[in-house]
């Protein structure tokens, strides 16, 4: 476990603190914070992770039942939580439900006891607690839950489906993505929009700009949000 610095002052680089940093999104993440010198990841994970090649950053290992005290010892400016799962790898509803609700959620009291003020977190297109769909009212209501912590700002991204490598075998998932593009562009137009895909890495950029937002209250951020936020993150 490294030791980490104090909290960014002004005009220094902002310190982000991301937990769920070995998916698809996360790592993606890493990779774009590399390209940028003025944001600082921190990452609490389970484990070791593979940090691309020139990475500066933090990574702060230990159970999840000690990641409240590894989120307070990040000292961060910004919680990003791209913590994930999917029916087939939880197996129940319970297990899903114990990472992509509870575990998101005690990240963030753990955040907000820290004084940490804004969390940018990875949801879905379509959330709704009251949806039909389990994977979305699940989500639906891990958004509701967050929005009454306190958070000074909370920025909810919704992508639809994600584009780019991961680390584990979906072979849905990996069909959507080669008709994806096609879908996008013949398909999904008007109202229909906020259901295109895009990249992990143009997600990844999109975070980082919010992470530099500074205006306060609750924001959710759908396909066309994110396309602008990737645009105000230099390369």
């Amino acid at each position: 476990m490294f030791e980490p610095a104090g909290r960014a002052g002004a005009g220094s680089a902002r310190r982000l603190c991301l937990v769920g940093a070995s998916g698809m999104v996360g790592s993606a993440l890493i990779e774009a914070a590399c390209e940028r010198g003025d944001a600082r990841l921190i990452a609490v994970a389970r484990g070791e992770l593979a940090l691309p090649q020139g990475a500066r950053m933090e990574v702060l290992v230990g159970p999840v039942e000690r990641w409240g005290e590894l989120i307070a010892a990040a000292r961060a400016d910004v919680l990003v939580c791209a913590l994930g799962t999917t029916m087939a790898r939880a197996g129940s509803q319970e297990a899903f439900r114990a990472v992509d609700l509870a575990l998101v959620l005690d990240c963030a009291r753990a955040a907000r006891e820290a004084g940490i003020d804004h969390m940018i977190v990875v949801s879905s297109v379509g959330a709704e607690r009251g949806s039909r769909n389990f994977y979305l009212s699940v989500k639906g209501e891990m958004e509701e839950a967050l929005g009454k912590l306190g958070f000074a700002r909370l920025d909810i991204v919704r992508p639809g489906l994600l584009r780019g490598a991961r680390g584990e075998r979906r072979v849905l998932e990996a069909l959507g993505q080669i008709a994806a593009p096609l879908a996008d562009a013949l398909v999904l137009h008007g109202g229909w929009r906020r259901f295109r895909s895009i990249r992990a890495r143009d997600l990844a950029r999109a975070i980082l700009a919010l992470a530099f937002e500074k205006a306060r209250g609750r924001f959710v951020a759908e396909h066309d949000a994110l396309r602008r936020m990737v645009q105000k993150t230099p390369l």
